[in-house]
């Protein structure tokens, strides 16, 4: 199956995941060649009227500062999409009920593979922009 429906399935788990207040983390990582983005983090962000995902880039060069933004579900969904197969080829959702790794392989085909969960607690994120 090409890897942008696979991709749209995971998504669907980590919707579910937000719901179920069970999301601690989720990152892209295995990057394409070498280049300056070395990983994307996202965890949760939750306030009063809103729910929303501390997306993080984090860079190789030390000349290049981090990058934070602070953004709702569905706009992280379109975000990370744009960085499939071009600068990563695998993100991982880490929740408390268990681990799911979307993978692209060389062909272009997705897979979602599940694993026992590594954390046991869900940690807010603190945006260090403020």
């Amino acid at each position: 199956m090409p890897y942008q429906d696979v991709f749209v399935l995971f998504w669907e788990q980590v919707k579910e995941s937000f719901q179920e207040g069970n999301f601690a983390k989720l990152t892209m990582a295995k990057t394409i060649g070498k280049p300056n983005l070395r990983n994307i983090f996202v965890r949760p962000v939750y306030s009063e009227d809103d729910f929303k995902v501390l997306v993080k880039l984090r860079y190789r060069s030390k000349e290049t500062e981090d990058e934070e933004m602070e953004i709702p579900l569905e706009e992280a969904f379109v975000f990370l999409k744009t960085h499939l197969r071009t600068s990563f080829s695998s993100v991982l959702l880490f929740t408390t009920a268990k681990d799911v790794t979307f993978k692209i392989n060389k062909k272009g085909a997705g897979r979602i593979t599940e694993n026992s969960p590594t954390f046991t607690n869900v940690t807010k994120a603190k945006n260090d922009l403020e």
